[in-house]
């Protein structure tokens, strides 16, 4: 594998270039080769074989690609599916309504015939990876242009994926990996009835909120459940009330004893993207120009709506969910630059840069041509920046402008069938953003943002209107554009193509963006679409100069939303000088955090009673505490939301959902000192689905298990459970051959299905 780029065994030879244990996302099917030794010397009791076999069920048919956006993990021999609450958001969104709000009051399915169908929504198995290098490359030595090599790669692929062997329900995707030096192909299973089964209220599935985003210590039970149904031969098959649950390849057990400080984790998902292998130019224009671009709009955007939040409750339901929207990734940024320079990201960079030089000469003139290249872009990366963030998100007028000049350019370039195939995709979008539109308060905004873009932008960018007076500019646009209201502008586009193209012509809104759009398009949209062209013709090169120079590293792939699985262990970390985190969080940080009727830490009766009961089950740790969140030392990123954490036996013992603020800098650096994934306990997911929803039959359905105690365990006394050995224990027969040598605990639930050591 990997013969092309020369990939071996991982050695450690320089601080510059060394990879961190548990460092990268890894494709599964090249852990035998790269990594299941230092897996494995961490404390994974696995193999390989185990985690991804194309032979037999292995972890990797539990893991689900889900809706394209997300992970999921099977959980049970009936296709019960575990994800965030943040992940299902939109399903439970979808179901609520003022008699049954799901969101608030979470939902339970007491039976599979009350669970939630979910047009859209899809499940996505990988059943095989397939290195098609060779294939998809074949060829392109010989191009002279990198448009001709981008030519003979589409063909090559178009091709393959026409001679690919698949079975009917299969399809399979090609992807690019080490920017195109390699391709990968996956062939994949997609299921398309996929219902809700449960999520816990707001108050649990969102505890912290925006305070506690990207934050530790955390307190958040970031959970819901699906179930994937299938036809009758258990293939992929549309919705209908006949279908059944999927049996799956493989489900997690789950584990009930819980993590400790250097327990092996793995997690198992489709990280989005990440930029690893980037030159110190790139890093040093992310710190100096495009993070603090996009921080100072979103800043204003933050200030102008959280004041108009606070001042008018109707305000703050219409734009929380807006205003969290527009945090993530303003506190996210703040977090990587921060992590970045106290990681020294930029000289570390540099140091590999010298090194890469001194071991082979021919990159200082890549390395050159990156410098030239960046300070060319360097106007144009803050310009777009800017650009982006105020046309294209922070203020909505603008949004809606945008997306309808899209649709009257799809109208000219395809015509009527263009336009009514747009507009049914464009509709329900706009439909929602306006039911919590506030015209008001966009209009302070745009006032704000577009000053600070008349600030930062040089006077070429900038539309006559932009050099007037802005607040008057704000109440001649806010007082007469059809783009503020959901009706008039439905009113204008349902008439049609030629109707809308005439109505927005007219519309002073969709004027002043069309004339900054256009000034913008002008300047900036072809020399910086260019200048990143050549940057990623440049970075093909640098990537596979890296590979050269370094035989012995082993390298992993940039995250490109397929399947990946990345280890580390539970640890804790110093975020700061004099301060450190442990890595488990509990109930009683929960209760502490209470503020009665706060929309972010507010706590439902029911778990408050629980916990002054002290009434846990069997979900605590050997200090009766319930263990709410903890800390892994794990590479992960978006699209890592609702992957499972695995522990050394292959058990889940958590849910992935976020990183702490100090860490999201591993998209660019990964440090181990600071980068640490944040994952819900599993036993509390069991403690709230059991004992506070009562929803114990989904409990009942899972696979429950005490690994650290050892499957398998023997009893002295010839009893199970005191019982003697052939009963039954819940209708299953436990060592039926009255063999005292064969029994093991059979307590309810745990080590179900497994009750005598040598039946299964």
């Amino acid at each position: 594998m990997l013969k092309s780029i020369g990939l071996t065994i991982v050695i450690i030879f320089s601080y510059t270039i060394a990879t961190f244990a548990g460092e990268g996302m890894w494709l599964p099917l090249l852990l035998k080769a790269y990594n299941e030794e230092e897996m494995q010397s961490m404390g994974m009791k696995m193999s390989a074989e185990d985690i991804y076999s194309v032979n037999q069920g292995s972890l990797k048919d539990a893991i689900v690609h889900f809706g394209g956006f997300c992970t999921s993990e099977v959980i049970s021999d009936q296709g019960l599916l575990l994800t965030n609450h943040h992940c299902g958001y939109g399903q439970i969104q979808s179901h609520s309504t003022l008699e049954n709000n799901y969101l608030k009051d979470g939902f339970w399915a007491m039976s599979q015939d009350a669970e939630l169908a979910n047009p859209g929504l899809f499940a996505k198995f990988i059943d095989r990876i397939i290195d098609v290098s060779d294939i998809v490359l074949e060829g392109t030595a010989d191009a002279t242009t990198d448009a001709a090599r981008q030519d003979m790669i589409k063909n090559n692929i178009a091709a393959y994926q026409t001679t690919a062997q698949l079975k009917s329900y299969e399809e399979i995707e090609v992807k690019p990996f080490f920017n195109t030096n390699q391709y990968f192909a996956f062939v994949t299973v997609t299921y398309n009835d996929v219902r809700l089964v449960g999520a816990p209220p707001e108050s649990i599935g969102k505890f912290g909120a925006d305070t506690d985003n990207w934050e530790w210590p955390r307190h958040t039970g970031d959970f819901a459940l699906f179930r994937i149904y299938a036809g009758p031969d258990n293939m992929p098959a549309d919705y209908d009330e006949a279908n059944k649950p999927y049996t799956p390849k493989h489900h997690l057990p789950i584990s009930l004893d819980g993590v400790a400080e250097g327990d092996f984790t793995l997690i198992f998902g489709f990280p989005g993207r990440t930029d690893q292998y980037l030159p110190s130019n790139a890093v040093e224009q992310i710190l100096e120009d495009i993070n603090p671009a996009r921080i100072a709009v979103r800043e204003n955007t933050l200030d102008i709506v959280g004041k108009a939040m606070r001042e008018d409750s109707s305000v703050k339901l219409k734009y929380a969910s807006k205003f969290a929207s527009i945090a993530n990734y303003w506190k996210k940024w703040i977090g990587e630059s921060q992590g970045l320079v106290q990681t020294n990201a930029l000289a570390k960079k540099e140091a590999f840069e010298s090194e890469l030089v001194s071991r082979d000469p021919e990159t200082k003139n890549i390395l050159d041509q990156f410098n030239r290249y960046y300070s060319e872009r360097q106007p144009y990366a803050k310009s777009n920046a800017i650009y982006g963030e105020v046309t294209g998100r922070n203020i909505e007028l603008m949004r809606v402008a945008g997306l309808s000049k899209r649709l009257i350019n799809t109208f000219e370039m395809h015509g009527e069938e263009g336009y009514n195939g747009f507009y049914a995709r464009l509709k329900p979008f706009l439909t929602d953003l306006y039911k919590n539109y506030d015209a008001e308060v966009d209009k302070k905004v745009f006032a704000s943002l577009l000053e600070l873009y008349r600030t930062n932008m040089s006077d070429d960018y900038l539309p006559s209107d932009l050099k007037s007076n802005l607040s008057s500019l704000a109440n001649t646009v806010y007082g007469q554009s059809i783009l503020t209201d959901g009706g008039k502008l439905f009113a204008a586009l349902d008439k049609g193509p030629e109707a809308a193209k005439a109505a927005l012509s007219r519309d002073k809104g969709y004027a002043l963006y069309s004339a900054i759009s256009d000034k913008y398009n002008d300047i900036a949209a072809e020399p910086y679409s260019m200048i990143n062209g050549k940057i990623d013709s440049l970075q093909r090169l640098y990537m596979k100069a890296q590979m050269d120079a370094f035989p012995d590293k082993n390298f992993y792939p940039d995250a490109n939303s397929t399947m990946r699985v990345t280890y580390g262990q539970v640890n804790g970390y110093q975020p700061k000088d004099g301060v450190w985190y442990d890595p488990v969080t509990h109930l009683d940080g929960v209760v502490a955090k209470y503020v009665p009727g706060d929309y972010e830490f507010d706590v439902p009766a029911k778990l408050l009673e629980l916990y002054e009961d002290k009434d846990y089950g069997q979900y605590t740790t050997s200090e009766g505490k319930i263990p709410v969140c903890f800390l892994g030392s794990n590479h992960t990123t978006g699209g890592n939301s609702g992957s499972p954490a695995i522990d050394a036996n292959g058990n889940l013992i958590g849910l992935n959902f976020d990183r702490v603020w100090e860490g999201t800098m591993s998209d660019i650096n990964y440090d181990k000192s600071i980068c640490r994934n944040i994952m819900v306990d599993a036993r509390y997911i069991l403690f709230i689905v059991d004992k506070f929803a009562g929803a114990t039959h989904l409990v009942d359905e899972m696979e429950l298990v005490h690994p650290k105690a050892g499957l398998g365990s023997q009893v002295s006394d010839n009893t199970v459970n005191g019982a003697s050995a052939g009963a039954t224990c819940n209708g299953e027969s436990c060592c039926a051959s009255g063999d005292a040598a064969d029994c093991c605990c059979c307590k309810r639930r745990l080590f179900k299905r497994r009750c005598c050591k040598n039946k299964s």
